[in-house]
């Protein structure tokens, strides 16, 4: 920073002492010293965990890892084989076994189908597609950088993700099923995280109950098509009162009823799924269009999302995202991460065809579409 003469604010010393808990003062000097601190005196300060000769450097980094690996081990059942995911490729579409990638580069939008259980007890259908669903959300982050929205929908029958979400909340404790809700957190965490807008789609077919509802609730907006047989529905389970936390430790029912928490307790106790009319007045979606709005209404928030600039984007929804008391992950990973002030020294705002050079004027702005 000395050198720099920069203001940091993009989680660097967030991590020096809240994550690496380096006192205050001493955190300052090494911030404010422009040759760094060395050797012991980055082990007194906290700084690093060790310092090595060349000689031990290999060898002690093994046997550290080693002792991190043995703690880490929470089951008491056998390994779980982990087969390739093999997802088969073609030109803008990934599709794996339960979750596809489509990829619509003239519109800046993808779409991510997410297949819900074709039976009530098959426990590693949720951890094929939490993998399936990670490995997605990774593809779009470094290939895809233009893409500025994404559609979440789903296919499966509703009944079937409720009764898992009942089998998995029920063995919580016991192998595999506490493993595989570490897995489904750790992957919605990364939805959370996602520098992209997320749009719920809830349409005939979806399966949007309990652990794939989160995908909604983790979303920036959620439309339910408002259907004249209301065959369309939506279902709270156990698994959306704490199970699968975000990254600030709080799930993402209780945050969307910060103003009220009594509300997501009382959906924690409904156990009849909703429709369209019942989910808009609970809370739950952003819109419901009947079927004859349904189409324009849909296309024209999407046509809008996609006009605005992503540095916009990235910084608003990374604040809105993640309200509620902070934590060490949250400073770092969620508001931080798309720190304000960025946005306005990015040539997308103050470019000579950036929106605030122009404001006021007759021409349009000309957006770098790339996603951070």
């Amino acid at each position: 920073m000395p050198l720099l003469g920069v203001l940091p604010g993009t989680g660097g010393l967030t991590r020096v002492v809240d994550k690496r808990k380096v006192r205050r003062d001493l955190a300052d000097v090494f911030c404010t010293t422009a040759e760094g601190i060395k050797g012991r005196r980055a082990v007194e300060w906290r700084l690093v965990d060790g310092v090595l000769p060349r000689s031990r450097f290999q060898e002690a980094v093994r046997d550290r890892a080693s002792v991190l690996a043995s703690n880490e081990v929470r089951g008491k059942g056998p390994a779980v084989v982990l087969d390739p995911l093999d997802p088969h490729q073609s030109d803008n579409r990934v599709a794996y076994r339960y979750v596809t990638l489509a990829i619509h580069p003239t519109q800046r939008t993808a779409r991510i189908t997410v297949n819900g259980p074709e039976t009530s007890g098959d426990l590693m259908w949720a951890l094929r597609t939490c993998r399936e669903l990670d490995d997605a959300l990774l593809r779009l982050r470094f290939h895809y950088d233009e893409i500025g929205l994404v559609l979440l929908y789903t296919r499966g029958d509703l009944d079937l993700v409720r009764a898992l979400d009942t089998a998995l909340y029920d063995r919580r404790e016991e192998w595999p099923a506490s493993e595989i809700l570490f897995k489904m957190a750790r992957t919605l965490r990364r939805l959370d995280h996602t520098a992209r807008s997320l749009f719920a789609v809830v349409d005939q077919g979806s399966c949007f109950a309990g652990s794939l509802l989160e995908l909604a609730l983790a979303s920036d907006r959620t439309y339910m098509l408002r259907d004249s047989a209301g065959d369309v529905r939506v279902a709270v389970t156990s698994l959306n009162g704490g199970v699968l936390p975000m990254g600030h430790g709080i799930s993402r029912l209780a945050l969307r009823f910060l103003a009220d928490p009594t509300r997501a307790e009382r959906l924690l106790a409904r156990t009849e799924p909703l429709d369209a009319d019942a989910a808009e007045q609970a809370g739950l979606v952003t819109a419901a269009p009947d079927e004859i709005d349904w189409d324009d209404e849909l296309r024209v928030a999407i046509e809008e999302r996609a006009s605005i600039s992503p540095d916009a984007l990235t910084g608003m929804e990374a604040n809105l995202r993640f309200a509620g008391a902070e934590n060490c992950d949250s400073k770092i990973f969620s508001r931080l991460s798309a720190w304000q002030n960025w946005i306005f020294s990015r040539p997308n705002a103050v470019g000579e065809e950036g929106a605030l050079t122009l404001y006021g004027k007759p021409e349009r702005p000309q957006f770098n579409w790339r996603r951070t």
